[in-house]
């Protein structure tokens, strides 16, 4: 390998260890601000409903963020499934797929319940949300039938 490829390989490991580690930090920081929340508000009913679901939120973001930063860590700095053909980027982008296809079920499911508690006319919101994950999983199942491999 040429000195020039071998620093870019480094720089890029390094910047992407970066944005994992950041990534990894903002999203244990959601989850223990998410506990803190409902610990603060444990004496107030009315408070730790609310506190309950906005934790709910806070935790589903932070695990999907920890899971990207996760997946940038194994793919990106350690390239934990050697070299990179066709099949390993499509089983990597299905993985990230998923990844994104769970964070926006669970936000859509949390935006249903407070909707539902706030005023009925807001559960268009989540609706849309909702429809969201549908299609991608719509999508997602397109893509895999359209690149399966032949048997």
């Amino acid at each position: 390998m040429n000195t020039s490829k071998l620093i870019t390989e480094r720089i890029s490991r390094t910047v992407y260890g970066l944005i994992s580690l950041s990534l990894g930090i903002i999203s244990l920081t959601m989850i223990v601000y998410a506990l803190y929340d409902i610990w603060a508000s444990l004496h107030e009913k009315m408070l730790l409903t609310k506190a309950l679901l906005d934790a709910v939120g806070f935790i589903v973001i932070g695990t999907a963020i920890f899971d990207v930063s996760r997946f940038l860590m194994e793919e990106e700095v350690f390239k934990v499934h050697g070299e990179e053909t066709v099949q390993k980027q499509r089983v990597i982008l299905v993985k990230f797929l998923i990844i994104i296809i769970i964070a926006v079920t669970l936000e859509a499911l949390v935006f249903v319940f407070s909707a539902a508690k706030k005023d009925i006319s807001l559960l268009v919101y989540p609706t849309f949300l909702l429809l969201t994950a549908v299609m991608l999983v719509i999508g997602l199942g397109a893509y895999q039938k359209m690149t399966q491999e032949e048997k």
